[in-house]
């Protein structure tokens, strides 16, 4: 209850209160799809740790890969796409695995993305009627629509 208060108390500061309805909305989606999307990270998390520790056996403290911890961090930064560059893969089988990280991280941005959006649009989208307007035949008016959206026909 404080978050959300305090949130409102922002969009006020900052004049931004005509966006707190979506502002809800989004958070509802976000709260609703914290189990799935908790799973895709915990899943990420492994990925990273796995490919770090197989970098540093690829590459090796002499490539820069000097421990776990540091190839764990490069995995992170490779897979996040963020890409410092202070430590990079110098063997081909190294670079091989760096481009399966690479491609991943489009995956990792992609999927936390959708599963919000697919939330978002389910609840969104409100029971729809299958009664047509008399004067134009349109269909999918909201539930309690009284008249035709199209011709203004009553339903």
């Amino acid at each position: 209850m404080q978050i959300r208060a305090a949130r409102s108390g922002v969009f006020r500061v900052f004049k931004l209160a005509e966006y707190l309805r979506e502002s809800r909305e989004l958070w509802d989606a976000l709260r609703r799809t914290r189990r799935k999307i908790f799973v895709f990270l915990f899943a990420g998390a492994m990925i990273v740790v796995i490919v770090g520790a197989a970098m540093y056996l690829v590459e090796g403290p002499e490539h820069g890969f000097s421990s776990i911890p540091i190839s764990v961090y490069w995995a992170v930064v490779t897979l996040t796409t963020v890409g410092y560059g202070d430590i990079s893969p110098q063997t081909p089988l190294g670079r091989f695995l760096a481009t399966f990280v690479m491609l991943m991280g489009d995956g990792i941005i992609a999927v936390p993305t959708g599963i919000v959006t697919a939330e978002m649009s389910r609840r969104t989208d409100g029971p729809v009627t299958t009664q047509a307007g008399r004067g134009c035949g349109a269909e999918g008016h909201d539930h309690d629509a009284v008249f035709c959206r199209k011709c203004g026909a009553r339903l």
